[in-house]
């Protein structure tokens, strides 16, 4: 019999016990569900009166819980915290990766080729669209169908390749499924990556999916998994960075940015620099324009993903520093274009400069309207400026948040 350690304690209180045992800051969880950092405060602890079951579903799904019961304590009360479509394409990408396969036709023909060809396409429209996952949300449902097939029936090496393109499509979902839909398909899409990647047996694809694996761990509070992941998936491409496949030293830099991140995430500012300067060495024996075509791994994510280590690690002049140095048209995705200025605006935000904040905030929002309302950290900090702001700047702080989609 389940146990509730929390019994009798109001649902504010609860709220904030399951918040800090996943590690998840005020911002974060309010920027989540749509709300402000002030008005989470508040429920957590009583001055308002608690969430409507809407949006105790929305928490519950947040903080990664199954129902609403664990929030509310009240077993009269349950409320399935599942399938959550926070964006128009996810219900045709769930379809596509939940659909059951028993039967497939052995005499259709898959041409491995295009498959392939159609992922990199995928690819290329999720860093280069404004709107990346409405547009991903067209093509990529088909191509997990194709590949999902292709892999059931062709056998030797044409069986690999197409699990080598299922990896490709799994990974895309997982970075178009973040942050909108619940955890549960967000898990699916990691693990049937990671297990594309087995069947295809190749060093490349098995990091590629340690990519997208850790991806999901860091976002689901597992940061210490994630950290050990992404130092392994390194070590399985290790001996390999000596040849002449570009894709390798890429993906190996990658998994140091990752490394990096998560270290950040943990507080551990020694670790997180040692990786950082790890990925800028491996960088320096790549192209000078290059980009890994899914983790955009060359010079300027290298440098992107030095900001957000400095902001993750509050060093707020260091990132500032940093920010400073990179161009951000040189950077190949509006998706990281934005992501550029929202750590930069989080920079601003962390020394009390809240103009700064809200105009690079802004300059986030023009570059991808949709990565920003779908991102909890720009989010948060939308509604943060809203409340801490200052009047200077209060009316145009509303407009961004009501173009964000947070309720302040």
């Amino acid at each position: 019999m389940h146990v509730d350690e929390l019994a009798g304690k109001p649902v504010g209180e609860r709220i904030q016990a399951y918040r800090e045992r996943r590690g998840m800051s005020r911002p974060v969880l309010a920027g989540l569900v749509g709300r402000s950092p002030d008005w989470l405060k508040k429920v957590e602890r009583g001055h308002l009166l608690p969430p409507r079951l809407e949006m105790l579903v929305k928490l519950a799904d947040a903080l990664g819980l199954h129902d609403v019961t664990a929030l509310t304590g009240d077993q009269a009360v349950t409320v399935s915290a599942v399938r959550r479509e926070g964006h128009e394409a996810v219900p045709a990408i769930r379809e596509a990766i939940e659909e059951t396969i028993l039967v497939v036709d052995r005499e259709m023909h898959h041409d491995v080729t295009d498959l392939v060809d159609r992922a990199a396409y995928a690819w290329r429209v999720w860093h280069t669209s404004a709107t990346p996952r409405a547009d991903v949300g067209r093509v990529l449902p088909s191509l997990l169908r194709d590949a999902r097939r292709a892999a059931r029936v062709l056998t030797g090496p044409d069986r690999r390749t197409a699990n080598t393109a299922l990896v490709a499509a799994y990974a895309l979902a997982e970075q178009a499924l973040a942050w909108v839909s619940d955890s549960a398909l967000l898990w699916m899409s990691a693990d049937r990556c990671m297990t594309a990647a087995e069947q295809a047996d190749d060093p490349v694809s098995l990091a590629a999916a340690a990519w997208v694996v850790g991806n999901v761990w860091r976002a689901t509070g597992r940061e210490e998994d994630a950290l050990r992941l992404a130092v392994d998936a390194a070590a399985v491409l290790a001996p390999y960075l000596d040849g002449d496949d570009d894709t390798i030293r890429a993906l190996w830099g990658a998994c140091r940015l990752h490394a990096a991140i998560t270290a950040a995430r943990l507080g551990r500012e020694g670790d997180a620099f040692r990786y950082l300067d790890d990925a800028d060495t491996i960088v320096t024996r790549l192209p000078g324009s290059y980009a890994h075509p899914w983790t955009l791994f060359g010079r300027a994510n290298t440098d992107l993903t030095g900001v957000s280590v400095a902001v993750d690690l509050r060093k707020s002049g260091t990132a500032l520093d940093k920010a400073d140095a990179v161009d951000p048209d040189v950077i190949p995705s509006r998706d990281r274009r934005a992501r550029l200025w929202l750590e930069t605006a989080r920079a601003y935000a962390q020394r009390r400069d809240y103009t700064g904040a809200l105009h690079t905030l802004q300059r986030a929002t023009a570059a991808s309207t949709e990565s920003m309302r779908c991102h909890p950290l720009s989010r948060g900090l939308a509604a943060e400026l809203v409340t801490s702001g200052g009047r200077l700047i209060q009316k145009e702080a509303q407009s961004l948040a009501s173009q964000l989609g947070v309720l302040t």
